[in-house]
């Protein structure tokens, strides 16, 4: 448990470190960005040159050796996962590769002083594997939690999303005028996607080509549904409105669905817990007096 709980902190500090180090490419990135959007003009010099050129040396040739040792983890696939798991404003795909190698190295650095203080070379060697290891893979396995808890929510908000949109199409707004009025009606990282996908749209992207993406982008059965009618009504001039309030209505029966899914496999989880905590403590409650008067009697 103190292992565990040490190598936790070392964690959270090695993160932090990372933070601390990529701030200024990140916040120069973001003052880039505005200032090419509100005048057109190339702007340079902005915050630490030195910080810049660390953070951009260091955490590139981090990411190549992430990527050389996991070769399925390339940028564009860590890209869409920290988009999935709504961590794309924390890390960029480079940092978060640079995070990934970091960790690991803390993990083996951590698992061989660990070893020399228990005097066992085999253990050493051990430790630092298992902790190397576990560095790596940490952070990959808290954007998938993550991510599939964000998927989970975004069913589940799915129906009132399109029943906003359905109202606000049916009062006389356009589809992109309901995507913005969506925004102050409702929160949550579904609403976020589909302001993206406003954000494409306003910037001169085909409204097809920014809705695939979109499914592509969240890989939702449920959503890709809703996506495919969307193109189908614009394709064949079909009334939005109702063709919003139709995909709400068969999500809304989806979700109850599946809720009625999990409470059928409720039961079946709960037969180990029943058989390993509770009926030895009723068996111990209702036999142990009958032994302790047989071992009185004897």
């Amino acid at each position: 448990m103190v292992l565990v709980l040490a190598f936790v902190c070392l964690a959270g500090a090695v993160t932090l470190a990372v933070q601390a180090l990529f701030a200024p490419s990140r916040d120069r990135a973001t003052a880039l960005r505005r200032a090419r959007t509100f005048s057109g003009v190339p702007v340079s010099s902005l915050g630490d040159p030195l910080l810049e050129k660390l953070s951009s040396r260091y955490g590139e040739r981090l990411a190549r050796v992430a990527i050389k040792v996991d070769p399925r983890a390339s940028e564009e696939r860590v890209g869409l996962k920290l988009v999935a798991a709504g961590m794309a404003k924390t890390f960029s795909p480079t940092e978060f590769l640079a995070a990934k190698v970091v960790l690991a190295t803390v993990g083996v650095l951590v698992g061989g002083l660990l070893g020399v203080i228990a005097h066992s070379t085999p253990r050493s060697i051990l430790l630092a594997v298992v902790l190397g290891v576990t560095g790596f893979f940490v952070l990959d396995v808290v954007a998938s939690h993550r991510a599939r808890a964000r998927r989970e929510q975004m069913r589940m908000d799915l129906p009132d999303v399109l029943d906003i949109l359905a109202v606000s199409v049916e009062a006389g707004l356009s589809f992109d005028g309901a995507l913005a009025k969506l925004s102050e009606h409702k929160q949550g990282p579904l609403v976020e996607q589909f302001q993206l996908v406003l954000s494409e749209l306003a910037i001169g992207e085909n409204r097809s080509y920014a809705l695939r993406k979109l499914a592509d982008r969240l890989d939702i059965q449920e959503l890709t549904a809703v996506v495919t009618a969307l193109i189908q009504s614009e394709q064949l001039g079909s009334p939005l409105g109702t063709m919003l309030r139709t995909q709400a209505s068969e999500a809304r029966q989806r979700r109850r669905v599946a809720a009625e899914e999990r409470a059928m496999k409720a039961p079946v989880k709960m037969v180990l817990p029943i058989g390993l905590f509770i009926f030895p403590s009723v068996f111990i409650v209702i036999i142990a007096p009958a032994l302790i008067t047989i071992m009185d009697a004897f």
